[in-house]
């Protein structure tokens, strides 16, 4: 088992003082997994203020008796410390009495006996010891590692009283379903749907935080329906829900809650504000739903689902700018783009209103869109022009903005007001360096610039436009065959 130096380091410290100290949670359920530890916790029956006393650099800041320990490189030369490398909590063996808040006990007692302080943990693969220094002795008082076998969530003890301590936990269970692969043990489940009313009583932040790590998980919209199957989505995202039962016609076969599970589901990026753009694109249809003539329409979903979206995410406490990229992509999710219609000024607008970085985020988002509709071809020949349109523009190979000079440095220099005059010589220019990239200096260009000034407009035009051109042309050649349109 790979564990740091410093872990084995904290625990011998630990020993040699006449403590017992060992790794808990989940570091130990990734190792018995070859999963590699984000976090390493330790649990000890030494008090807080012994901890303090064995490591000079801990703080301990909270009545849970958990102690923090920084892990710092040695100091280089001239350093007085070295840099952080991590923080370790080291936790005293306690239970827990009262959840008055459904959040942090009432009252803490620190225990004797690690039975005591793994009798209060949340799921038995979380429950488990092990000595470092002895690693092939696994302490597993509730079968953990048993269930890590069977692939199965189970709740230690009974599910009942865990979820009464903290009704985030009901999240943490399908949250470790979906980035484990595991299956809710059915006791576990139950005491989730029973239970499901008190998630209302947890902060947005802890949900929302419990929320994102389902969303950057491998299968979030398997995380999305489990949400819905243990009865909790109703209180996390009760406008979704909405549209379990609203129907859709023409190209839709799926309801519009399936649709945008589906949509989830086949969201070609790993960037969770995308997946979250696509689970949320269609979350206004059941409010602008009509039927016309026969046929369901939902006419201006995208700006009010973009409204619904903003206060769905400051209702849950999304940073600001985590808000405006998915609220911009769902405003922006039905953008208009058939080939032959579209001009490159018109592409130029959309790159105006979603913003360079989102394009790639937008056409993602058109693909999931068409994927959760059942549509078979994920990138049919509009997206893959589209993305060969954006490239052209954004790019922007021809352009006189890659001069070293420009029209006002030309007027001045050249003693002349502006006219069609100054942008022929800025084109000639530009030919001349596309040509020679080393002309492409103030002190050539300039010295250039005044020689052109005594050619006549046409004459300007007609030497530019060859050379300028030909050079479009090739770039053009170029981007169109990688996108293969």
């Amino acid at each position: 088992m790979k564990i740091p130096a410093y872990i084995k380091n904290i625990v011998k410290a630990l020993q040699a003082s006449g403590y017992e100290a060992y790794i808990v949670g989940g570091c130990v359920r990734d190792l018995l997994m070859d999963k590699e530890p984000k976090d390493w916790d330790i649990t000890t029956n030494a008090l807080p203020e012994a901890i303090l006393k064995v490591f000079k650099d801990a703080k301990y800041e909270n009545v849970y008796g958990t102690v923090l320990l920084p892990i710092r490189t040695e100091p280089k030369e001239g350093e007085t410390k070295g840099k952080l490398e991590n923080v370790v909590e080291i936790t005293t063996y306690r239970s827990e009495q009262g959840y008055s808040d459904r959040r942090h006990p009432d009252t803490v007692r620190f225990e004797k006996e690690l039975a005591k302080d793994l009798e209060r943990r949340d799921f038995t693969i979380n429950a488990l010891v092990l000595n470092p220094l002895e690693p092939d002795k696994i302490i597993d008082l509730f079968g953990g590692e048993k269930d890590i076998a069977k692939k199965i969530i189970r709740a230690v003890g009974e599910p009942s009283d865990r979820f009464k301590e903290d009704a985030l936990r009901m999240m943490r269970a399908v949250r470790f379903s979906v980035q484990l692969g595991f299956e809710l043990e059915p006791k576990t489940q139950r005491g989730i749907i029973k239970l499901a009313g008190s998630l209302k009583f947890v902060s947005g932040e802890r949900i929302r935080d419990e929320l994102i790590k389902i969303l950057a998980s491998d299968r979030p919209a398997d995380g999305m329906m489990l949400l819905q199957d243990c009865k909790l989505l109703q209180y996390i995202l009760p406008e979704l829900e909405q549209g379990v039962d609203v129907k859709q016609d023409r190209h839709h076969t799926n309801s519009v809650f399936v649709h945008n599970i589906l949509s989830l589901k086949h969201c070609p990026s790993r960037e969770w504000p995308v997946r979250l753009a696509a689970l949320f694109h269609d979350i206004a249809k059941p409010k602008t739903r009509k039927i016309i003539k026969g046929i369901a329409t939902f006419y201006n979903h995208e700006y009010l689902g973009a409204k619904m979206v903003e206060k769905i995410m400051n209702r849950l406490k999304f940073s600001a700018f985590d808000k405006t990229r998915v609220v911009n992509l769902v405003k922006n999710h039905m953008f208009y783009y058939n080939v032959g219609e579209v001009t490159a000024a018109s592409v130029r607008r959309l790159i105006v209103k979603v913003g360079r970085d989102n394009l790639k985020d937008l056409i993602a988002l058109r693909v999931a869109d068409r994927l959760g509709s059942g549509t078979p071809k994920a990138m049919p020949y509009k997206l893959r022009h589209l993305e060969y349109m954006l490239e052209k523009v954004q790019n922007d190979p021809v352009s006189v903005k890659m001069l070293k000079i420009n029209g006002d440095d030309l007027m001045r220099i050249l003693n002349v007001p502006p006219g069609p005059k100054i942008g022929a010589i800025l084109d000639v220019l530009l030919g001349e360096v596309l040509e020679n990239p080393e002309l492409n200096t103030a002190v050539d260009l300039k010295k250039q610039a005044q020689k052109l000034a005594a050619l006549d407009l046409e004459e300007l035009r007609s030497r530019a436009k060859e050379v300028i051109e030909e050079k479009r042309q090739e770039e053009d050649k170029e981007i169109k065959k990688h996108y293969k349109v």
